[in-house]
């Protein structure tokens, strides 16, 4: 059975090619073989090498002689990433949509490396949230466990997350929990979303598993923590989560910090193929 990446990687190839690379085709023996290598031209952390291998497999590339870091792996400018033997039409036409996933997957990991590194040594987690390209999120979160950080729920059917809208339209937040662990069954977490130390009141009180601190300052989830105690609640702060602020969020004693701008913001490394021709192609 094809695997997800395998769909969306022929859906992007599909999307490139339409109908014919007309230049290649124009230009190159079909016959034509190649050595092809991926070269880092910036550090970074890896992700992306299953769609990067499917883009070329699904072109009938032949490819021989496979080699490539793993995912998770980190890299210094100038590393071969990947280095095979491969149809030099296949490898063309296979290019910008191979490159195309594993620089923006490679910029996930590594941006989540950045994230991570400046809670070293701290009890907290970093986390993604579903701020994910249509179609993408499952890649993108596989790249967010390759820099080090945690996944947040995938799907809506992963765990019950009750945010404002949800907590007006049920007419509060001991309203929301109370309906949704009648709904639930008893090994699914609920989680309510708060803004403010009134509303992790009523969360406690309510029985949250797990509460999230939107958009709070530092000494309010500071006070958060504090009035938690001992109680078996899992805190997650949510909003603002930047670079340079990060480690004072760490630092109030939340176990999560869960950052949208690992998918949605990451921005790509740079990564350039380059091919050899190999004279014997008979």
């Amino acid at each position: 059975m094809r695997k997800p990446y395998e769909a969306m990687v022929a859906a992007a190839l599909e999307e490139d090619i339409a109908f014919e690379d007309i230049t290649t085709n124009a230009t190159v023996d079909s016959d034509a073989r190649c050595m092809v290598r991926l070269i880092a031209k910036q550090d970074g952390v890896l992700s992306g090498i299953k769609p990067f291998h499917a883009a070329f497999a699904q072109m009938d590339a032949e490819i021989e002689d496979w080699s490539a870091v793993a995912d998770g792996t980190r890299f210094r400018k100038g590393d071969v990433l990947v280095s095979f033997k491969g149809n030099t039409r296949a490898v063309l036409t296979a290019e910008r949509t191979a490159i195309n996933f594993i620089q923006h997957l490679s910029g996930v990991a590594t941006l989540t490396a950045a994230y991570v590194a400046e809670v070293a040594g701290l009890d907290c987690r970093i986390c993604d949230t579903r701020k994910t390209m249509p179609l993408l999120r499952q890649m993108q979160k596989s790249a967010v466990v390759h820099g080090g950080g945690a996944n947040h729920r995938h799907t809506l059917m992963d765990a019950i997350l009750i945010k404002d809208n949800h907590i007006e339209a049920a007419g509060g937040i001991a309203s929301a929990v109370r309906k949704a662990r009648r709904n639930a069954h008893h090994l699914l977490r609920i989680e309510v979303e708060v803004t403010n130390l009134e509303q992790f009141e009523e969360a406690i009180a309510a029985g949250a598993d797990v509460i999230m601190l939107d958009n709070m300052d530092p000494d309010t989830m500071r006070e958060a923590v504090r009035r938690r105690g001992d109680r078996p609640v899992i805190l997650e702060a949510s909003g603002n989560a930047r670079l340079e602020s990060l480690r004072g969020m760490a630092e109030t004693g939340v176990d999560f910090i869960s950052v949208g701008a690992l998918t949605h913001s990451a921005p790509s490394i740079d990564l350039s193929l380059l091919i050899e021709a190999l004279e014997d192609h008979a």
